[in-house]
């Protein structure tokens, strides 16, 4: 609806240059001068609007009928087009809206890109953030008066801002509507350097002498890549956020002065991260940039859903990257002239989006960089996906550990139990070690075993075999009748080459003690500690289950007294070398008689601190260790 006299969408647009003008104040390197020119500027055609009369319609633009276009009226149109191409000066044709419709010559050369590459694109895409709004200002006030206007302001040329000054007029063409004619006269020592690069065309390539920056650039990029592989290559934490921060800093110090990090959470692109360059206020602008997630109408919500790379070399959009807390554009707040978004992707899952941006003394982005950030994109992807997949199966693994083990042992009165498991630390797969305390008759049965392999096929026969004994042993009386049978279980279930090795014991308290019975199927045999420090260290005997199909278990019975103790355990524990590669196999017996007379659990503990001790943490195997003592 109008107000008084003036449309609503003429307020709406000068509120928006208002809104801009005052962004652009708090940009660093905002010129004082010209925002307060384009401030007075806004200021008059608020008064002209405002003391106008309310009066008047759009007349409308019609013609006569297009007739043949005379020949003396055709080749005044070369001359005139051909004067502008050539005209000695920067010239920019714009259309009402400020986008541009020709740029001659010397205003490409300016730019440093083809002629026809700013045709369609607006002119303010093409100024240094600081001064878009007064060049806005400076076209509307045109537009309004039909007067010339000029403003000083900066251009982002390629090869980083150029100083010039922008005279503006409006041209009435009959029949059309009226288009504005801009010129860019360059300003200052680094206007005069542009006018005589465009002046002066033939000795550029006498500035490759010192070097090709071509290859220079070439040569950075693959020293980019080959630093971003080798830092994922060394991600030996395997953790996704730290992969995503450490990319994102190594980037914004090598072909982007700011990296921002999109990654898809539960069908939500959220930011992860954003990194700048170092010094002032960027810790504070990268809390800002993290906190603003991207909303679906932005640039990266668009590329992650469409799966298509965007290359923005003169960015016009200030708010392609969502806007801070104040509602102040991103873009602006982080000064981006340039910017390149594109997919973290393998092909096959899209996980977030990567963007770098550059400020305007760094030139334009080109393909080459957007070719640049599309491989660092599946770089990351890779990355991910193998980190994603190494946590989902260590989840896995650690569920499947568990349920091999049991979750606590029971209490019995007149013996204690005491056991550790300790995983090998060369290796992150599943261990084939199981430990088992359970009910048997009228006595307790201990299972102690370890599988050949790791991994989850391990991890199955490992279950097998701790299950079926359990079962068995309430079947069966003796632990050698127990095993004989498992070993049917498991061969019937062809687990290819792979075996179990087992010890099994049967207590039995009694008025003098516990009596023991034993069965061993290739498993090395537990030691005996007596309460007055003698150790026995027993052999196993009997072939390992799960090979052939008729075996005979070894068999012992031993009594166990007030304070003596039954210690089992698996090879991980005599397999432990230390640095001069000794075995500990050799040190069982010492540890074991240097602790008698102590507790299950003193015990158990003293004799994994010692292995670990003994072998510097480097354990090649698992160890597994149980412990029973006669209260």
């Amino acid at each position: 609806m109008p107000r008084g006299g003036w449309p609503d969408e003429a307020v709406a647009d000068i509120a928006a240059r208002r809104d801009a003008l005052r962004q652009a104040a708090s940009l660093p390197g905002a010129e004082p001068r010209a925002l307060i020119d384009a401030a007075l500027t806004e200021l008059d055609a608020a008064i002209e609007a405002l003391g106008a009369a309310s009066t008047g319609a759009t007349a409308s633009a019609g013609g006569p009928p297009s007739e043949v276009m005379p020949e003396a009226v055709r080749s005044e149109r070369r001359l005139l087009h051909a004067v502008f191409q050539q005209a000695p000066v920067p010239l920019f044709l714009l259309e009402q809206d400020g986008t541009i419709r020709r740029a001659n010559n010397h205003a490409a050369a300016l730019l440093g890109s083809p002629s026809g590459y700013a045709t369609g694109k607006p002119l303010t895409a093409f100024v240094d953030l600081p001064f878009r709004a007064a060049v806005q200002t400076l076209l509307a006030a045109v537009a309004r008066t039909g007067r010339p206007r000029t403003v000083g302001c900066r251009i982002l040329a390629a090869d980083g801002p150029v100083d010039v000054t922008l005279t503006a007029a409006a041209a009435d063409l009959p029949g059309d509507p009226p288009v504005r004619i801009v010129t860019a006269t360059p300003a200052g020592p680094a206007g005069a350097v542009a006018q005589e690069r465009e002046d002066k065309p033939a000795k550029r390539p006498a500035a490759k002498a010192k070097g090709d920056p071509a290859v220079a650039a070439m040569t950075r990029r693959l020293d980019t890549v080959t630093a971003v592989t080798r830092m994922l290559l060394d991600n030996s934490t395997f953790s996704e956020a730290v992969t995503l921060q450490r990319c994102a800093r190594l980037l914004a110090g090598e072909i982007a002065d700011w990296v921002i990090i999109d990654m898809d959470r539960g069908g939500r692109l959220l930011r992860q991260f954003a990194a700048g360059p170092r010094g002032g206020q960027t810790d504070q602008l990268a809390r800002v940039a993290r906190g603003a997630d991207p909303d679906q109408e932005s640039l990266p919500a668009l590329v992650h859903s469409t799966g298509k790379s965007v290359l923005l070399a003169h960015s016009d959009d200030t708010a392609a990257l969502g806007r801070g807390p104040d509602g102040t554009p991103l873009g602006m707040l982080l000064s981006a002239t340039s910017l390149i978004c594109v997919p973290i992707s393998d092909g096959t899952t899209g996980y977030g989006t990567l963007t770098l941006t550059r400020l305007a003394d760094k030139g334009p982005f080109g393909v080459a960089d957007l070719g640049l950030a599309e491989e660092l994109g599946g770089h990351l992807a890779v990355a991910i996906r193998v980190d994603r997949v190494f946590r989902q199966r260590s989840q896995v693994a650690e569920a499947l550990q568990a349920s091999l083990l049991p979750a606590r042992l029971p209490a019995v009165a007149g013996l204690e139990f005491a056991a550790a498991y300790i995983g090998a630390t060369q290796f992150q797969e599943i261990s084939g070690d199981f430990y088992d305390v359970f009910k048997a008759g009228d006595g307790w049965g201990i299972a102690v075993g370890d599988v050949c392999g790791k991994g989850q096929d391990a991890a199955a026969m490992t279950a097998a075999a701790r299950h079926a004994i359990r079962a068995l042993a309430h079947v069966h009386d003796t632990p050698a009748a127990v095993l004989a049978a498992a070993n049917e279980v498991l061969v019937a279930e062809d687990y290819d080459d792979r075996f179990v090795t087992a010890s099994l014991a049967f207590l039995r308290q009694r008025e003098r003690g516990v009596q023991v019975q034993l069965g061993s199927c290739g498993h090395v045999g537990p030691a005996v500690v007596r309460a007055d420090g003698r150790v026995e260290i027993l052999e196993g005997d009997g072939l390992p289950l799960g090979l052939f199909e008729d075996i005979q278990p070894g068999r012992l019975e031993l009594e166990l007294g007030t304070g003596d103790v039954l210690f089992f355990y698996t090879d991980g524990v005599t397999e432990a070398r230390s640095a001069d590669m000794s075995f500990f196999e050799d040190r069982l017996a010492d540890a074991l008689a240097a602790v008698a007379g102590r507790s299950a659990s003193e015990i158990v503990r003293a004799v994994q601190e010692l292995v670990t001790s003994f072998s510097a943490g480097e354990l090649k195997d698992d160890v597994t260790i149980l412990a029973v003592r006669v209260g």
